[in-house]
């Protein structure tokens, strides 16, 4: 017998500072919580365990990893706060600890394939427990 697992709601949160004043910015759980790199290309591609199509975050198709766009102040400060469902912190493949979170110059325009053409990315963090 072949039964899916449904994943409980999680709460995601947090805020960055530094970015472009009254923006959108796309945002993304990646595949790994490396951001050595100066272009945060260490972190990999979206975190996708599923293998389906990049879109909207509570909307079908979308990777596990994809997240609402960040909107920032006029001091370019963001605040994220989202409830979202294909993501864990505990152990599985929909866990996203120690995986990197990037926020991307553009707005994810939630249609483009891969990444929502969401342009480079310009800020990069390693995702812990708090």
């Amino acid at each position: 017998m072949n039964m899916a697992r449904t994943l409980s709601p999680s709460r995601v949160t947090g805020e960055v500072r530094g970015l472009k004043p009254n923006a959108e910015h796309g945002f993304h759980v990646h595949d790994k919580g490396d951001c050595s790199s100066a272009d945060a290309a260490s972190a990999g591609g979206h975190f996708n365990p599923g293998g389906v199509a990049h879109g909207h975050a509570g909307m079908p198709p979308h990777h596990a990893g994809d997240m609402p766009n960040l909107r920032a102040d006029g001091n370019g400060f963001a605040r994220f706060d989202a409830v979202v469902r294909d993501l864990t912190l505990s152990e599985g493949k929909s866990s996203v600890l120690d995986r990197g979170v990037v926020v991307h110059r553009d707005p994810d325009d939630y249609r483009s394939q891969s990444a929502g053409n969401a342009g480079a990315r310009v800020a990069c963090g390693v995702i812990t427990r708090a």
